[in-house]
C-alpha cells in the first residue's frame, strides 16, 4: 500500500529542500557513471580521530556502567571538561551544573533549541546566508523568518542598525554565527558587544554558533559570545567537536550560557532522547583536554590546504578571499550564472562538487562553498581540472559576462 492518501505534517511540506540532500542525490548519480568525484561540498573533516580519543573511547567500552542509560545533564566529567576548556580558552566561567549541557552534535542542538522556544508565528532573526540549522529549526516549529541580508559591502557582519524598530520590537530570538558558515567572515569584538547590548536593549534570545572556534589562523583568535559582560543573561552558545577533532560522525557537542535556557532546553530533550552515549562523553572530555600542539597541526594542516588553493584558483582568474577562520572559501559565482547553475555545471565538466550558495538562504546566491577537506595533492587535481575545463578562462562568455 502506498499511503500516498496520508500527508506529512505542513512543517515538512513547507521546509525548502535541503541542499546537502540533493547533493548527496546527484554525486550518487555521478559515482553510478564512473565519475571520480572530488568532494568539496560538505564541511565534513577528513583525518582521523585523534588516537587518544579513540583509545579513551575504547577504555570506557569495557566499563558496563558505560552501556547503561546516561544521565540527562549528561556527564559530571564531560561538562566540568567542558567549563575547564571554556576557561582555559576564553576565561569565561560556567557551572558545570547549570549551565553546560552535551548535545547529540550542534545541528541537534540548535534545531531542539528552536523547538523548546518558538510558538507558531514567533518571528525570528537569522543570517542570509546563514547555516541552515538557523532556519530550518525555526520553520520547523513553526517560526516567522526574517532574513538579515549579509554582503561582501560589510564584511558579511550582520548590520544591526538596519533592522526595523518594529521587527526588534516583535524578534524573539536571533541566531548568529562567527566565524561564519559559509561566508567565513569574522566578527570583532566591538561587533559582539554591539549585538548583545541590541539584545538586552529588544529583550532577544541571543543563539551564536561557535562551531570554527579554534580552526582560526594567521594569530586571530575568534571571539567567544560568553566573554562580553551581560551576554550570559540573554545568551547562549553551541560548540561541536565534529571540526576540530575529525568527529562529525560522533556527534557530540554542547550549549551553554544562559541557565534557564540550558535548563529548558534539557527539558524538552528528555521528552526526545536518552542524551549522549556514555563512551562519546568520555572520549569527547579527552578530545578537550589534549595539548594546544593538537589544535595547532589541525590549524597548520587548514591553513596550507588554504594557501594553496586560493592561491591556484587566484591564478585561474577567479578572485577569492584569504578566510581567516573556518576550513572553507567563499567564492563568487561567474557573472550571469546563478549558484545552482554553476555548481552543476562543475560538477559535470570537472567532478568536483562544491556547495551553491543559495543552499544557505537567499542571500548566498552568486557563491558557492568550497571545503578544504582535501590534501594539497587532490586539491592540485581540483586545479587542473578547472583549468582543463575552460571554466576559468576570462575570455569565455562565463567569467566574461558576454
Amino acid at each position: 500500500m502506498s499511503l500516498d492518501w496520508i500527508n506529512p505534517a505542513r512543517r515538512l511540506q513547507e521546509l525548502p529542500l535541503y541542499v546537502f540532500a540533493r547533493l548527496d542525490q546527484l554525486k550518487a548519480e555521478a559515482r553510478d557513471r564512473g565519475v571520480d568525484l572530488i568532494d568539496l561540498g560538505m564541511g565534513n573533516p577528513d583525518g582521523p580521530t585523534p588516537q587518544a580519543v579513540v583509545e579513551a573511547a575504547i577504555a570506557a567500552l569495557h566499563d558496563p556502567d558505560n552501556h547503561r542509560y546516561p544521565d540527562f545533564k549528561g556527564s559530571i566529567y564531560f561538562r566540568r571538561a567542558i567549563a575547564e576548556w571554556y576557561h582555559r580558552r576564553y576565561q569565561v566561567v560556567l557551572d558545570p551544573e547549570a549551565e553546560i549541557l552535551p548535545v547529540l552534535g550542534s545541528k541537534e542542538g540548535l534545531t531542539h533549541l528552536a523547538l523548546a522556544y518558538i510558538d507558531p508565528g514567533d518571528l525570528i532573526l537569522v543570517p542570509s546566508p546563514g547555516y541552515p540549522a538557523h532556519f530550518r529549526g525555526p520553520l520547523i516549529a513553526g517560526g516567522q523568518i526574517h532574513e538579515l541580508m549579509l554582503s561582501a559591502h560589510n564584511d558579511w557582519l550582520i548590520d544591526l542598525a538596519a533592522i526595523p524598530d518594529r521587527v526588534a520590537e516583535r524578534a524573539k530570538i536571533l541566531y548568529f554565527n562567527y566565524p561564519n558558515n559559509p561566508t567565513t567572515a569574522t566578527a570583532p569584538r566591538q561587533f559582539f558587544e554591539e549585538i548583545v547590548a541590541f539584545a538586552r536593549r529588544w529583550e532577544i534570545l541571543l543563539v551564536h554558533d561557535l562551531c570554527y572556534a579554534e580552526l582560526a589562523f594567521d594569530g586571530y583568535q575568534p571571539t567567544s559570545l560568553l566573554e562580553i559582560p551581560g551576554a550570559k543573561e540573554i545568551g547562549v552558545e553551541f560548540h561541536t567537536l565534529s571540526k576540530t577533532y575529525n568527529m562529525a560522525g560522533w556527534r557530540v557537542g554542547f550549549a551553554v550560557g544562559n541557565d534557564r535556557v540550558v535548563s529548558n532546553l534539557r527539558t524538552l530533550k528528555t521528552n526526545l532522547d536518552y542524551g549522549m552515549f556514555s563512551v562519546v562523553q568520555t572520549a569527547a572530555a579527552t578530545a578537550l583536554q589534549l595539548p594546544d600542539v593538537y589544535i595547532h597541526e589541525v590549524q597548520e594542516r587548514y591553513r596550507k590546504r588554504r594557501d594553496f588553493l586560493v592561491k591556484g584558483l587566484t591564478d585561474l582568474g577567479w578572485k577569492v578571499k584569504n578566510p581567516q577562520a573556518t576550513f572553507y572559501l567563499w567564492a563568487e559565482c561567474p557573472p550571469g550564472i546563478s549558484s545552482t547553475e554553476f555548481a552543476l555545471l562543475l560538477l559535470d565538466r570537472t567532478g568536483v562538487v562544491v556547495t551553491p550558495g543559495n543552499g544557505f538562504g537567499t542571500g548566498g546566491e552568486g557563491y558557492v562553498r568550497i571545503s578544504l577537506i582535501a590534501e594539497c595533492d587532490r586539491l592540485a587535481q581540483v586545479l587542473e581540472r578547472f583549468a582543463q575545463s575552460n571554466l576559468f578562462d576570462t575570455s569565455t562568455p562565463l567569467l566574461s559576462g558576454k
